[in-house]
């Protein structure tokens, strides 16, 4: 197999499908916790879309940092909590806008995309407090339609028409 290859990086990182889309393994936990609930200082996994793949919108109550490992480029689309919308480039390639790493705030609405759709895009998403699914909220188009009616295009591409049942 081939390092450019989605399959190869799914294989050898063992990762696994995730409810939002795409593939995903943790990596790192923080030994520490806060004092909250016994709860991880940080967490952190690695993150694979595959062409045709998206990550839909969803929600979470801690900063998400995301980082470029490898492939294609990908689009991180935040909708802010004052309801602006934000596409961050995620990559290499700084000629063109890309930054090899971005931070989504808390409580923003985001989901991800490749830049380009012919590939995969291997990233990192480092998570502090650390990751836990009862912070975790996805959404559907008309949840989000509601609040959010000036960004249909991009609601409609990267929010569930549904969300399907999955076991955390």
């Amino acid at each position: 197999m081939q390092q450019n290859e989605a399959e190869y990086w799914i294989t050898h990182l063992g990762l696994e499908a995730h409810p939002e889309g795409g593939y995903f393994k943790r990596s790192f936990a923080s030994k520490e916790e806060i004092s909250e609930k016994e709860r991880k200082l940080y967490t952190s996994i690695y993150f694979l879309l595959r062409a045709g793949d998206v990550s839909h919108f969803h929600r979470l109550k801690s900063d998400e940092l995301w980082y470029f490992h490898a492939g294609s480029s990908m689009s991180v689309h935040i909708i802010h909590e004052n309801g602006e919308y934000e596409e961050a480039k995620l990559g290499l390639n700084l000629d063109k806008g890309e930054v090899p790493q971005v931070l989504v705030p808390k409580n923003s609405i985001f989901g991800s995309s490749l830049s380009e759709d012919k590939s995969f895009s291997l990233v990192g998403c480092m998570v502090a407090p650390g990751f836990e699914y009862e912070d975790f909220e996805l959404f559907t188009q008309q949840d989000l339609l509601k609040d959010y009616p000036t960004h249909h295009e991009i609601i409609s591409k990267l929010a569930y028409e549904e969300i399907p049942d999955f076991e955390k």
